[in-house]
C-alpha cells in the first residue's frame, strides 16, 4: 500500500493586499484532516484523525505565531513580487 500525506497553502487576495486570507491544508490519503485559516487564527480539525494534532498545534504559541504571520510574510510578500511580474504580461 501507498500512503500519502501532504500540506498545501493558499493565499486569497481581495482588493490587492487590503484584505488577505491565508489557508494551510493538511491531507492524508486524499482526506483533509486539518487546516489553518487566518480569518480564524487557529487550526481546525476536519476529521477525527486531526483532533490530537490540532490540539497540539494550537497549544504551541510559536506554531500559531508562524501561521498567523504567514499573511504578511508569505501572502503579501509574494503578491508584491508576482504582481510586478504579471502586470507586464497583460
Amino acid at each position: 500500500e501507498v500512503f500519502q500525506e501532504y500540506g498545501t497553502s493558499e493565499c486569497h487576495h481581495f482588493n490587492g493586499t487590503e484584505r488577505v486570507r491565508y489557508l494551510e491544508k493538511y491531507i492524508y490519503n486524499r482526506q483533509l484532516y486539518a487546516h489553518f485559516d487566518s480569518d480564524l487564527g487557529y487550526y481546525v480539525a476536519d476529521s477525527p484523525m486531526g483532533e490530537s494534532t490540532v490540539r497540539y498545534w494550537n497549544s504551541q504559541p510559536e506554531i500559531l505565531d508562524d501561521a498567523r504571520s504567514a499573511v504578511d510574510t508569505y501572502c503579501r510578500h509574494n503578491y508584491e513580487i508576482y504582481t510586478h511580474f504579471l502586470v507586464g504580461r497583460q
